[in-house]
C-alpha cells in the first residue's frame, strides 16, 4: 500500500524579522505541517490544504524542499509505503490556530530558535527538510 503526503515549510516576516513556524503533534514532538493528499488533488494542493487545516494559515508554494520517503506498519493494512512532498511555503494570510484534534500547538519563530528545537524535539526525518528551508531563507544551519 503507498500513502502520499504533503506539507510544508511555513515562513513570514513581522515587524521586519523572518520567522517560521513549527507545530507540536499530539505525541509532544515538534515538526511541520503535512497531511494525506485526497482524491482529485494535485500534491501542491493537498500541502496549502493540510497547512491551512492544521495552523490558520494560507499559503503560496515558493518552492519544493524536498520528498521524504519511508515505510510505516499500519494495525490493519501492514506495511505503508509513506511519501510525504515538502514546500517552502509563504504565509499570505489567515490567522494562526492550531488544529485542536490533531495538534497540540502551533507558533511562529525565529529561524534559529526553531532549528534548536527542531534538533532537540523534532522528528530525524524533518532535519534535512528545515534545514534546506533555512539554508534558501538565507541562514547558515548546522
Amino acid at each position: 500500500m503507498k500513502e502520499i503526503s504533503a506539507g510544508g515549510v511555513v515562513y513570514r516576516v513581522a515587524s521586519g524579522e523572518l520567522e517560521v513556524q513549527l507545530i507540536q503533534d499530539r505525541y509532544g514532538k515538534i515538526t511541520l505541517p503535512k497531511g494525506k493528499m485526497e482524491p482529485g488533488e494535485t500534491i501542491e494542493q493537498t500541502a496549502l490544504r493540510e497547512i491551512v487545516e492544521e495552523t490558520g494559515i494560507e499559503g503560496r508554494i515558493v518552492e519544493q524542499l524536498e520528498t521524504v520517503i519511508y515505510q510505516y506498519m499500519h494495525p490493519e493494512a501492514g506495511p505503508v509505503d509513506k511519501e510525504v512532498h515538502y514546500y517552502l511555503v509563504e504565509a499570505i494570510g489567515g490567522s494562526l490556530q492550531a488544529q485542536i484534534e490533531e495538534i497540540r500547538g502551533v507558533e511562529w519563530m525565529k529561524p534559529m530558535t526553531a532549528w534548536k528545537k527542531q534538533k532537540q524535539f523534532g522528528y530525524g526525518n524533518n532535519a534535512s527538510v528545515l534545514r534546506k528551508a533555512l539554508e534558501r531563507l538565507g541562514f547558515d544551519v548546522k
